[in-house]
């Protein structure tokens, strides 16, 4: 198979996870982060930086977003919020991160392939999203791609959505958002 038929069996795919992402825990997702005071955003790998990628999103809808790990993150507490992008939901970093959270009365939700994980089972709310885990022996989503690729850009693409949702909600289109863009570039 040449590249551009891998890019488009790859859309084919990114289509059928997309289709299977339930609207009900979408739009709670959207809610929670609507009625938090800040909001803070974490992963580990590339669902980190997906995840980077929506706390900067979420920075240019006006939402407080801050990547966790960050040294101008400030404290996490009550009123707030803690989104995980976690394949598996047993990532070691993460695990305490949930934990610290919930202990300091913020609420957290894990957008995971597996509900039935330790951070998803810690978690306020879930979305879960379909994906194949890094570990393809214990069976899950069929892909032609590497490793946790699908469920990555999986993530990728929801958060966009969930962006989305969030300035139709705002009232907000791109060009106001380009005035929380960064400037000093």
């Amino acid at each position: 198979m040449d590249t551009i038929k891998y890019a488009a069996e790859i859309a084919r795919e990114l289509h059928r996870s997309v289709e299977q992402i339930a609207d009900k825990e979408a739009e709670a997702l959207a809610d929670i982060i609507l009625q938090a005071d800040k909001v803070f955003v974490a992963g580990a790998g590339r669902s980190g930086l997906m995840g980077r990628a929506f706390a900067m999103r979420l920075m240019h809808t006006g939402i407080n977003a801050y990547v966790v790990g960050e040294t101008v993150t400030p404290g996490i507490g009550k009123g707030d919020v803690l989104i995980i992008g976690t394949g598996s939901g047993e990532t070691r970093t993460l695990i305490p991160m949930a934990q610290q959270a919930k202990s300091l009365g913020a609420s957290v939700v894990a957008v995971t392939i597996a509900p039935e994980s330790t951070i998803g089972r810690l978690a306020d709310a879930l979305v879960k999203l379909p994906g194949s885990p890094k570990d393809q022996a214990g069976g899950g989503y069929t892909t032609i791609q590497p490793m946790a690729s699908l469920f990555e850009q999986t993530l990728l693409i929801f958060y966009d959505a969930v962006i989305l949702r969030l300035m139709n909600s705002k009232g907000l289109n791109s060009g106001q958002m380009y005035g929380r863009h960064a400037n000093l570039e």
